[in-house]
C-alpha cells in the first residue's frame, strides 16, 4: 500500500510518470502529469477497494444493483483526494516537483456519460452509499462519446462529439477476461427438454461482447471503495482476414464497426427507426450484461438462484433498464430450468422501479414489432407476464372489462407497443416517486389504477446531492464557515446544519457568509472569462437559471422577464436606474431533434446580443449563456449565485436536485410549488423563499377549462408590448419572422402556461428585488436557506431506500 507522506507520494508519482507514461519529469506534458497523478491517487483506493470486493463476498450480505443508462459523475480527481485524505500531502508532493496541484486538476476531462439530473442523481446515490458502508455496484454504459459538446454559432446551437476519452481515462480497470455475450434477434423455437418438460429455445441471429470496465467509488474517509460496473460494446468476430485480404477493407471491419455502436454515444438521436432500434439495444445491452455478471462474477458457484432476492436488489433508474425484467426471466427459465412460477416468485422480489418523470411522453412505449424482432424472447416473456396479470386484474376488479385493457401492458394505439412503466410497476416490489407532490402525482394521475390495485407497492423517496461534492468540493470557503461554525460533522450528517440557524442573526458571521460569496462570485468571474471569453459585472444579483432545455421547465418564462425588463427602459416607462443591477446565467442543451429548444437557445443568445450592448440600459442588464454547461462548470457557479430559478409548470418537474443544490450553498428560491420545490419551501419557510404562479390543482382547473394563451396577451399590456418586441425583429437584425415558431407557440399553444403564469412571475422578481436591496435580510435569509437544508442529503434519500425499499442495512 502506498506511503501516506509527502515523500513516498512523491516516489509513487515519479515511478508512474516514468514507468506508465515512460517519460521523464524534465519532458513530460502537462497531461502526463495528470495522468501519473490520477494513477497514483488510484493506487491508495486500490488496496481498500479490493479489502472491499472481498469482505463484502465473505460476508455474504445483501448488495444493492443500480441499474442506470446515465452516471453523471463529473471530474474524479478531486473527489478522491478528499475520500483517501490526500490533498494535502497531494499538494505538497507535486511542490516539491515543481508542479501546481491546480494546474493539474484542470487538465481531467470530465465522464462524458450523462446528461442531466437523472445521471448527477445516480452519480449522489453511489457516492452515499459508498460512504454508508452499504454494498452497491452501479451498472451503466461505457460511452464512448458523451451526449455532445455544445457549442453556439450566430447564436445558434451546434453539437460536437464530446471526445471525454481522447487524452486517456487513468481512473478505469478494462477486464476483458469477464466479458459477457449478448444476443440480439433471430428467433425462438419449442423441444422437450430432458425432465420431459416442454422448453423454449432462442436462436439469436447476432451477437456482441460487452467488456466491463470498473471505476471505483470510495467512501468518505471510511475505508469502503464500492464498484461502478460500466459495459463497452465489441464485435465477437470483429475482423475477417479473408475479406481484408481480397481487398473489400470496410467489409472486413464492418462487424467490429456495427457492434461498437452501440455504446457509441449517450441518448443517439432517436427521431429515426434506426435510432429506436439503437437505443433499445443500448438498454438491453447493459442489463444483460450486469444480470449475468452478477451471478457469475458476484456469487459463489453452488448459490441457489431461488435465493437470489436475498443477495441482490435492483433499483431500476427509470424505465431505460426495464428489459432486465424479462431478462432475469429468460435467465431463470431458460438457462437455470427454473418453472415459470419459480422464476416469476424470484424476479417480483429483485425488482424496485423510480419513477423520474409525469410527462407521459418520457414513459418508453417500445414498439412491439420492433421489440420482438430484436428480442423475440422476450416479447414471449413480456406477453405471457402480461397475461398473468390481466388475469389478477380482473379477479380484484370482475367485469371491468375497460380497466384491464387500460392496464394493459400492451398499448394498442397509435402502435401495438410494450408499455415499460407499467411492466416495471407490475414486477417491482416496490415503485416510487422523487418528491412528496410527484410521488402523490404518480399515484393519481400517472399510475392510478395501479395505486388502487397496489397501494402498498407505492411510497415516496425525495432526491438528495452529495454534499461531498456539492458543498465541500465545490464551495470550500462556506465548507471552512460551516466547520469554524459547528465542526465537521455535517459532510456526513447534513442534519447538522440545522445548528448554524443561531448565526443567521450574528453579525459577525454575516460578514464573514457575504464574503465567501463575493469570493465564489470572483472565483467564477475568472473562469468565465477565461473559459468563454464572458465578462460579469461586479455587484450584480447573480440570477442562475441551469437546467436542461425543455418547455416544461419555462425558460421562455425567464427570458420575458428579461425582455420585459428591457422593453420598460426601452420604451421610458421605467428609467434604467430603477432596474435593480442584475445578471442572469443561463446553462441548458437542447436535445438535438428538439426544434422548439434549439429555436429557444437562439432566441436567448440574440436578445442577449442586444441587452448585453444596449446603452440604454446602462449596464444594469446582462445576460450570459456560458456553452457546454456540465459538472465541472456547475461545481463553480451554484456556489456563486444570489438567486436559483425553479420555475417549471407546477406538476411537472418530478423534483430537480439543481434547487437543493442552490439552496445549500446560499442562494435563495424563486420558484412554483413543483417537485421538491414544495418540501424546500416547507422546510426553508415562507419568507425565505419566493413563491409564484399556479398551484397543481389550479393548472388541472385551468386545463380543464380550456387555456387560452392569447387571452393572457391581449389583457395584459406588459406581457403584449414584451412579445410584440421579439415579433417586431429587433433580436433578429430587422427580421420579423425569425422567431415566429418561439411566439406563436406560447400564443397559440403555450402547453406549459408560461403566459399565465407572467404577471405573477414578474411580481415575485419584484418581491426579490426588495429583498436583495436589504444587505442584512437577503444575507439570513441566505443563511436560514443552508441551515435548513440538511435534509436535501443524498445520504437522507439513500436511508429512505434502505428503510422503505431495499430492506437492507450498512455493513457493520
Amino acid at each position: 500500500m502506498p506511503s501516506h507522506s509527502v515523500d513516498g507520494f512523491v516516489r509513487e508519482f515519479l515511478h508512474e510518470l516514468n514507468t506508465n507514461q515512460g517519460v521523464m519529469l524534465s519532458r513530460s506534458s502537462a497531461n502526463d502529469q495528470y495522468l501519473a497523478l490520477a494513477s497514483t491517487v488510484k493506487n491508495y483506493l486500490m488496496a481498500r477497494w479490493l479489502e472491499t470486493g472481498r469482505k463484502t463476498r465473505d460476508a455474504k450480505t445483501k448488495t444493492v444493483g443500480y441499474l442506470s443508462a446515465e452516471y453523471l459523475l463529473g471530474r474524479q480527481l478531486d473527489n478522491a483526494l478528499l475520500a483517501t485524505d490526500l490533498n494535502e500531502i497531494a499538494t505538497k508532493g507535486l511542490a516539491l516537483c515543481g508542479l501546481d496541484l491546480a494546474t493539474l486538476r484542470e487538465q481531467e476531462v470530465e465522464p462524458g456519460l450523462g446528461n442531466g439530473g437523472l445521471g448527477r442523481l445516480a452519480a449522489c446515490f453511489i457516492d452515499s452509499l459508498a460512504t454508508m458502508d452499504v454494498p452497491c455496484i452501479g451498472y451503466g454504459i461505457r460511452y464512448e462519446y458523451g451526449i455532445f459538446r455544445q457549442t453556439f454559432v450566430e447564436g445558434r446551437q451546434v453539437e460536437q462529439p464530446d471526445t471525454w476519452l481522447a487524452l486517456g481515462a487513468p481512473w478505469e480497470f478494462p477486464h476483458p477476461e469477464a466479458s459477457v455475450q449478448v444476443n440480439f434477434g433471430g428467433h425462438t423455437e419449442k423441444y422437450v427438454g430432458a425432465d420431459g418438460r416442454e422448453r423454449t429455445r432462442w436462436v439469436p441471429a447476432w451477437n456482441v461482447l460487452g467488456v466491463p470496465y470498473n471505476y471505483m467509488v470510495p467512501g468518505y474517509l471510511n475505508g469502503r471503495v464500492n464498484t461502478l460496473r460500466l459495459w463497452s460494446a465489441q464485435a465477437t468476430k470483429a475482423f475477417d482476414l479473408q475479406i481484408f485480404n481480397s481487398g473489400d477493407y470496410a467489409q472486413a471491419v464492418r462487424a467490429q464497426t456495427f457492434a461498437e455502436n452501440i455504446s457509441k454515444v449517450l441518448y443517439p438521436e432517436d427521431s429515426t427507426p434506426q435510432g429506436k432500434e439503437l437505443r433499445l439495444q443500448q438498454q438491453y445491452f447493459f442489463v444483460a450484461c450486469s444480470l449475468r455478471d452478477f451471478i457469475d462474477q458476484e456469487l459463489e458457484e453452488d448459490f441457489d438462484l431461488h435465493n437470489l432476492a436475498d443477495r441482490i436488489t435492483y433499483q431500476l433508474n427509470d424505465t431505460h433498464p426495464v428489459i432486465a425484467v424479462p431478462e432475469l426471466m429468460r435467465l431463470l427459465i431458460d438457462e437455470h430450468d427454473f418453472s415459470w412460477d419459480e422464476a416469476w416468485e424470484v424476479t417480483s422480489k429483485c425488482f424496485d422501479y423510480t419513477c423520474h418523470t409525469l410527462l407521459p411522453e418520457a414513459l418508453e412505449v417500445w414498439p412491439t414489432e420492433l421489440l420482438g424482432r430484436l428480442l423475440p424472447r422476450h416479447m414471449e416473456i413480456i406477453y405471457q407476464i402480461n397475461e398473468q396479470f390481466l388475469a389478477e386484474v380482473r379477479e380484484a376488479f370482475p367485469g371491468d372489462e375497460i380497466r384491464a385493457r387500460r392496464m394493459s401492458m400492451i398499448a394498442e394505439f397509435p402502435e401495438r407497443g410494450v408499455r415499460m412503466a407499467y411492466l416495471s410497476t407490475v414486477a417491482s416490489s416496490k415503485v416510487n416517486g422523487v418528491a412528496e407532490l410527484h410521488s402523490q402525482l404518480l399515484r393519481d394521475k400517472v399510475l392510478p389504477d395501479f395505486s388502487e390495485m397496489w397501494p402498498e407497492k407505492f411510497t415516496n423517496v425525495t432526491n438528495g446531492v452529495t454534499p461531498r461534492r456539492f458543498v465541500k468540493l465545490s464551495n470550500p470557503k462556506l465548507s471552512n464557515l460551516i466547520t469554524d461554525a459547528i465542526g465537521p460533522g455535517w459532510v456526513t450528517d447534513l442534519e447538522r446544519l440545522k445548528e448554524l440557524e443561531p448565526y443567521a442573526d450574528v453579525p459577525e458571521f454575516k460578514v464573514a457568509f457575504r464574503e465567501v460569496k463575493a469570493a465564489n462570485k470572483a472565483r467564477l468571474t475568472a473562469l468565465l472569462k477565461q473559459r468563454d471569453g464572458i465578462d460579469l459585472p461586479d455587484g450584480h444579483l447573480l440570477d442562475v437559471m441551469v437546467k436542461r432545455l425543455h418547455e416544461y421547465k419555462r425558460q421562455s418564462l425567464k427570458l420575458l422577464h428579461i425582455v420585459s425588463l428591457y422593453e420598460q427602459v426601452l420604451s421610458g416607462k421605467i428609467a434604467a436606474a430603477d432596474v435593480t443591477p442584475r445578471t442572469v446565467v443561463f446553462g441548458a442543451k437542447a436535445a438535438p431533434g428538439y426544434k422548439m429548444a434549439k429555436d429557444t437557445i437562439h432566441l436567448i443568445n440574440m436578445v442577449a446580443a442586444k441587452v448585453n450592448s444596449a446603452p440604454e440600459i446602462e449596464g444594469r442588464l446582462k445576460i450570459a449563456f456560458p456553452a457546454n454547461y456540465n459538472v465541472t462548470l456547475a461545481e463553480k457557479l451554484i456556489p456563486a449565485a444570489d438567486l436559483s430559478e425553479q420555475i417549471s409548470l407546477a406538476g411537472m418537474e418530478a423534483s430537480g436536485t439543481g434547487n437543493m443544490k442552490f439552496a445549500l450553498n446560499g442562494a435563495l428560491t424563486i420558484g412554483t410549488d413543483d417537485g421538491a420545490n414544495v418540501e424546500i419551501r416547507r422546510l426553508v419557510g415562507d419568507k425565505h423563499f419566493f413563491l409564484f404562479g399556479m398551484n397543481e390543482p389550479q393548472v388541472a382547473e385551468l386545463g380543464a377549462k380550456g387555456y387560452n394563451p392569447g387571452d393572457y396577451y391581449e389583457s395584459n399590456q406588459q406581457l403584449k408590448a414584451t412579445l410584440d418586441l421579439i415579433l417586431s425583429g429587433h433580436f433578429s437584425d430587422g427580421d420579423p419572422h425569425l422567431f415566429d415558431a418561439v411566439v406563436y407557440n406560447l400564443l397559440n399553444q403555450d402547453r406549459f402556461m408560461a403566459l399565465a403564469d407572467f404577471d405573477s412571475y414578474v411580481e415575485a422578481q419584484g418581491k426579490v428585488e426588495e429583498r436583495y436591496a436589504d444587505e442584512e435580510a437577503w444575507t439570513r435569509s441566505a443563511i436560514l436557506n443552508v441551515a435548513r437544508s440538511g435534509y436535501f442529503s443524498s445520504d437522507r434519500s439513500m436511508r429512505d431506500y434502505l428503510q422503505r425499499i431495499w430492506h437492507t442495512s450498512p455493513m457493520i
